[in-house]
């Protein structure tokens, strides 16, 4: 089978193979690697040098101005981040053997959606984290690499879903633009009928039927009770009387 470039929502058309090599060295299928590595790197440090016990106090509390609530959205970010990402690579997987163009442009327009998202959750958390730690006045006891690295990588997600957001418009402008895609899900019109597509036939007035109303006895039909009795008519016949005959 003859290979096509033409695409769906930047997928190929139904048919083509899924080719590792390819894929993996795409543009979209980096960055959402590096969003996925990102990620993995910030809920990391958190959970483990993100917490300390202070001197004065026997709980742990968070690196950040021992502020628990920016740790635990730190971390929560992070970890349904990283699991999006496994599952959209998992979808960039799939997208290729899709048949059906409606699939294509709702997993375009959920891949759209959840990265612009997650581009404005990262901005609040890398403005969270930064603000927190900028308060932060004892630091003695505090691992500051950790707290650096969260900072950083937090900043560095906000560039990566940016871009993954990007990318995703241009799929689905590129999906809605193109208007020669057949739709896979129906079957395509028959060239060779007799009737064209647009054939509709004239429009039909039945007349209203009036039907004849009779009354009980007919006025036409004459009264028997009224003509006289059946008399015939018989003609005289002459009286021949019999003569002998004359010898």
């Amino acid at each position: 089978m003859e290979e096509t470039d033409a695409t769906a929502y930047g997928s190929p058309l139904a048919g083509g193979g899924f080719n590792a090599q390819k894929f993996i060295r795409q543009p979209l299928t980096i960055v959402r690697l590096l969003s996925w590595l990102f990620a993995m790197v910030v809920f990391a440090c958190i959970t483990t040098e993100g917490y300390i016990n202070p001197i004065h106090s026997p709980e742990a509390k968070c690196i950040f101005n021992q502020n628990d609530s920016a740790c635990h959205y730190a971390v929560g970010i992070g970890v349904i981040a990283f699991l999006a990402c496994v599952g959209f690579l998992a979808l960039d997987v799939y997208l290729p053997f899709a048949s059906n163009a409606q699939q294509r442009k709702f997993a375009v327009m959920a891949d759209l959606g959840f990265s612009g998202v997650w581009t404005f959750l990262w901005f609040v958390c890398f403005c969270l984290l930064a603000n927190q730690w900028s308060h932060t006045l004892d630091t003695r006891m505090i691992p500051e690499d950790a707290a650096r690295a969260t900072i950083a990588f937090s900043f560095f997600s906000i560039a990566t879903w940016a871009i993954l957001t990007y990318l995703a418009l241009c799929r689905f402008r590129r999906g809605v633009d193109d208007n020669t895609l057949p739709t896979y899900s129906e079957a395509p019109p028959d060239s060779h009928t007799p009737y064209p597509p647009t054939y509709a036939p004239t429009s039909y007035n039945p007349t209203t039927y009036t039907p004849t109303t009779y009354s009980a006895y007919p006025s036409a039909i004459p009264d028997l009770k009224q003509q006289p009795a059946f008399t015939p008519n018989i003609q005289p016949q002459p009286d021949m009387s019999y003569q002998p005959p004359t010898y």
